[in-house]
């Protein structure tokens, strides 16, 4: 019995919304567009977000990244054709790290060389990656064909390379790759596997692979290619010595990450005269981008929830003008017998119906927006669960929340004086 009364009050409830159709139409767009909002901002924050925490998580979250440098001295040096610049970690600061610490499970050196490359009549300039067999386990990748390097390759100094995804298909388009043989610098190297890179940056930590990395023993790069290095800049060519651009460090707990951290900056700093280093930790930066996410989602959700907020007012204002226009029907259905309860739960109803079918139409603008963003702008957008249930929830509870004062203004009406009014 109380289902088909709650029945029949929706049914009734539609029916007075839609004697005004357009009236109704345009006191939900404010709950429409606020819905709609709450959805595609949530949804742009949470793609930015997750795009940034992906890239972060990929670099490890035991994983301390240390980076050779320039100081600010070395920045204001002279350009002379002469001049040589010396800066940066060493194969000495590898062996300190590596033997120093009990709480580092293992290291990977790194020596970074731009490189021309040419197969036939195919070139292109290869960033030469020269490191150990544990930087594939420290920046795991997945290995789409051959094999990574291994400690027969380091032992041996067997000129050997690893290929990325992209480098192969620009050098080995129309060839079988595996065991075809690259000119590098002039050097042969035997391809021995592909692997598949992650370009891009997460945060202020620059991700350690790029797609046009080549992969070859540290010892082979050291006799190939030495420790000295010239570029040109302003005309210029300045001649620099860097024994080691990156040491990979790999704590054995996520625990002991920073406290690491901090010793081995403290170790370097003994033993460098200037700061010609920086020490990332990815789990911090991954700590301080899911901080900096929950509030994004926050701010964004307030400024959306306003809009949110406005169409309420929207909704009671509009209520308000229903209950005096409706007030001999009120009378009429005290007078025969209607209580005040009935009364307010007729016009909760309508208010809920109103704001309900709102939110729906909202979800659907909300849904479509990103989809639009990823589709003409390329950005990433990840629509949840959360951000369609939530703004549903809220434009139902700001149904009944502003919908209750006109309704109990509703449920007050004198009887006799509702008959009366014209």
């Amino acid at each position: 019995m109380k289902q088909s009364n709650i029945s029949r009050n929706i049914l009734s409830g539609i029916e007075n919304l839609m004697l005004h159709k357009l009236r109704s139409f345009l006191t939900m767009l404010g709950l429409v567009f606020g819905v709609g909002s709450v959805i595609a901002m949530l949804s742009v924050g949470e793609g930015a977000s997750k795009e940034a925490l992906t890239q972060i998580r990929k670099l490890g979250s035991t994983n301390i990244i240390i980076s050779s440098i320039k100081s600010a001295e070395q920045e204001s040096s002279s350009t002379s054709r002469s001049f040589l610049s010396i800066f940066g970690l060493t194969y000495e600061d590898h062996a300190r790290i590596t033997e120093s610490f009990r709480n580092v499970r293992q290291t990977a050196p790194v020596k970074i060389m731009r490189k021309d490359a040419r197969l036939r009549e195919r070139e292109m300039e290869l960033r030469v990656v020269g490191t150990t067999p544990e930087w594939f386990d420290l920046v795991q990748r997945e290995v789409i064909a051959g094999r990574i390097l291994g400690w027969v390759d380091q032992q041996r100094q067997t000129p050997v390379v690893v290929l990325t995804e992209f480098g192969t298909r620009k050098l080995l388009a129309t060839e079988s790759t595996i065991g075809q043989t690259v000119l590098i610098s002039g050097n042969q190297f035997e391809v021995i596997g592909i692997v598949k890179s992650e370009s891009g940056a997460a945060g202020n930590i620059q991700v350690p692979d790029q797609e046009v990395d080549a992969y070859i023993s540290i010892e082979v790069a050291k006799g190939y290619f030495g420790d000295i290095f010239a570029k040109a800049t302003d005309g210029a060519w300045i001649r620099e010595k860097v024994e080691l651009h990156q040491i990979i460090v790999q704590a054995d707990k996520t625990e002991n990450v920073e406290s690491i951290a901090n010793a081995i900056e403290e170790m370097l700093q003994k033993f460098h005269n200037k700061k010609d280093y920086s020490v990332s930790v990815p789990l911090a930066l991954l700590k301080q981008a899911e901080a900096t996410k929950r509030t994004f989602n926050i701010v964004l959700g307030s400024i959306a929830c306003i809009s949110l907020l406005v169409g309420g007012i929207g909704i009671m204002n509009i209520m308000l003008a229903s209950v005096t226009e409706r007030t001999r029907e009120i009378g009429i259905r005290r007078a025969i017998g209607a209580k005040r309860k009935q009364i307010i739960i007729q016009f909760i109803i309508e208010t809920v119906v109103l704001s309900t079918v709102g939110g729906f139409i909202g979800i659907g603008i909300g849904v479509l927006i990103p989809v639009l963003i990823t589709y003409f702008a390329g950005m990433p957008t990840v629509i949840t669960f959360q951000s369609i249930v939530l703004p549903l929830l809220i434009s139902a509870g700001i149904g009944i929340a502003f919908g209750l004062y006109p309704a109990i203004r509703a449920a007050q009406v004198d009887p006799i004086v509702a008959l009366r009014h014209e």
